[in-house]
């Protein structure tokens, strides 16, 4: 038993040993300048300019060179972060640092930050990517420490040993989807037209002859270049990037000195000098993919809002226009703040200052607020409602303007040659928003700094106005009454017919106002167009049949053998 409990006891401490050993780290560039011999906080995932173990000309002079060509083509049709990372290779750790904002990329690795910015948008990108020469240290320098001092300044907790360089181009190649596409079906033409880039290339010139379908596909496809190639001009059409495409094995083959470094090899100063400083312990993989999907949903959100902004039925209705405004300002508060937070915690944690939790507590505080991705849905779901119902009822109205402005719709008032303007008013638009008056309540204060008192806030569903079966009712209602006056009375030159916002809690949805002799009626009910009437004629004799409602008059002219009545506004 004595004997099983040392081996025991030397296995934890092999175990304990091998655990707690700093080791050697490999990560992506992500086109920042970190050479042989550079100094890196893995805290904070930043190098150390200016500061070095050795004098530049110890670093240059046993430098190992050996070359390393290969060149790799890859399809992305994703737009998620996960499949950014995974394509340059990105760690976890590397990526919690980017998504708190610690990573500034740079070259070909600004891809990552490359967002769609429309639902509306099909988007594959190529990647094509060339190593060349790797270079590392040898135990010339490693053995033989030029400024010891270094490791007590405890700035840093690496120092660069082995670079591999190369080149990298990512062409991001979108097409905008109208209503009328199938997103699917787009976005699968549109990946064929992309992986026919390579063949075109092959087969030379001879192999760009395209059908009718497929230049009206390429004339309407954009592309976004981000790469480590120096060139004239960046592509911007399918063709562009086409012809690029041809070019880019020859660039860093005529240029080799352009390469940039791709990949890094980070030895732990502490291996040198217990004195250094340490990289005390990583962030769970777990916790960083919460947070990717964390950003991710706040990503969707916003690519929603920003649809809406460009919905045209939004510009035209004030008091929506208003309530989008300053949900996009608060969301972005939050977004800052959010990612202040995890730039404070990530190095705290890798520095041993603080725990995993407090990862784990801003989880929780973004879980509690009005921001988390079921209340930003619900919101966002109950605008799109809301601007689904103003463009159905306005495109009934084809023909009728809708004013934006008082201004506009005073101008029609005064006007000298109008007497009559019948407005078609939206009446529910302006009122309190209870989520947005949650979320200026949340923010009034920095909600990261007092996580402990943050409280969920409710999950409760508001009705929205245009879903209230009788106000819907009387909508349709109002909107019957109006297409009928209207197509009896447009011709009228002293007559106005406007659609507007007026709020009036006290008559939901949608009232009929009419605006004549200075007076305005504020529910105002037009009558349908009569009956044609009968005729009767006896003893040359005319009977006239028509029958007249009781609530109210309508006057109309009825010429000789003419049954068609003309219907003008009541008296």
């Amino acid at each position: 038993p004595l004997t099983v409990q040392i081996f025991l006891y030397l296995l934890l401490c092999l175990f304990i040993l091998t655990v707690m050993e700093p080791k050697t780290i490999e990560m992506a560039a992500l086109g920042r300048a970190l050479y042989p011999g550079m100094l890196y906080d893995c805290r904070r995932d930043s190098f150390i300019p200016g500061v070095t173990l050795w004098d530049k000309q110890s670093l240059s002079k046993d430098l190992d060179v050996h070359r390393q060509p290969k060149t790799d083509l890859k399809f992305v049709a994703s737009d998620s972060l996960r499949d950014k990372t995974s394509v340059l290779d990105v760690s976890a750790s590397l990526k919690a640092s980017f998504l708190g904002g610690l990573v500034e990329v740079g070259g070909s690795a600004r891809y990552l930050s490359d967002k769609k910015s429309s639902d509306r948008q099909s988007r594959v990108t190529m990647q094509y990517s060339q190593t060349t020469r790797f270079e590392q240290l040898t135990m010339t320098q490693l053995g033989k420490i030029s400024y010891p001092q270094v490791f007590e300044q405890k700035t840093a907790t690496h120092v660069v040993t082995a670079v591999l360089y190369g080149g990298q181009a990512f062409m991001v190649f979108d097409k905008a989807v109208s209503e009328k596409e199938d997103k699917q079906e787009v976005e699968g033409n549109l990946r064929v037209m992309v992986k026919k880039i390579p063949l075109f290339s092959i087969e030379g010139e001879g192999a760009l002859k395209m059908n009718e379908n497929e230049k009206k596909m390429a004339d309407n496809i954009s592309c976004t270049f981000y790469g480590d190639y120096e060139l004239q001009e960046n592509p911007t059409t399918y063709m562009e990037a086409l012809q690029l495409y041809k070019k880019l094995p020859s660039l860093l083959r005529q240029r080799e000195n352009d390469a940039v470094p791709v990949r890094v090899w980070l030895h732990p100063l502490a291996r040198f000098d217990s004195k250094a400083a340490k990289l005390e312990r990583e962030i769970g993989e777990t916790l960083v993919a919460k947070v990717e999907v964390l950003l991710e949903e706040l990503g969707d959100a916003e690519r929603r809002c920003s649809d809406l902004g460009q919905n045209t039925t939004i510009s035209d209705f004030q008091d929506v226009r208003e309530r989008l405004k300053t949900f996009q300002e608060s969301f972005g508060i939050y977004k800052v703040l959010l990612q202040k937070a995890l730039a404070t915690v990530l190095p705290a944690i890798r520095g041993g200052q603080a725990q995993d939790s407090s990862l784990a507590d801003i989880l929780t505080t973004h879980a509690n607020s009005p921001f988390r991705a079921s209340k930003l849905k619900q919101w966002l779901e109950n605008v799109n409602g809301e601007v689904d119902v103003l463009s159905s009822y306005t495109r009934e109205l084809n023909e009728v303007p809708v004013i934006t402005s008082s201004a506009q719709f005073n101008s029609i008032l005064f006007n000298p040659t109008v007497d009559t303007v019948i407005c078609f008013s939206f009446t529910s638009l302006k009122y309190e928003d209870k989520y947005l008056q949650t979320v200026t309540e949340f923010l009034r204060a920095d909600p990261f700094e007092k996580q402990s008192t943050v409280q969920k806030s409710s999950d409760q569903d508001i009705q929205p106005w245009f879903s209230n079966p009788e106000i819907s009712k009387k909508m349709k209602e109002n909107l019957c009454l109006f297409k009928s006056f209207f197509n009896a009375n447009k011709d009228k030159k002293t007559t106005r017919f406007v659609i507007s916002s007026i709020s009036d809690p006290s008559n939901p949805g949608i009232s009929i106002r009419l605006y004549k002799q200075e007076k305005v009626d504020d529910r105002f009910q037009p009558v349908s167009k009569p009956p044609a009437p009968s005729v009767d004629i006896q003893n040359r004799n005319l009977s006239n049949n028509a029958q007249v409602t009781e609530k109210s008059i309508i006057s109309y002219h009825m010429f000789a053998f003419h049954t068609e009545l003309d219907l003008f506004l009541p008296h």
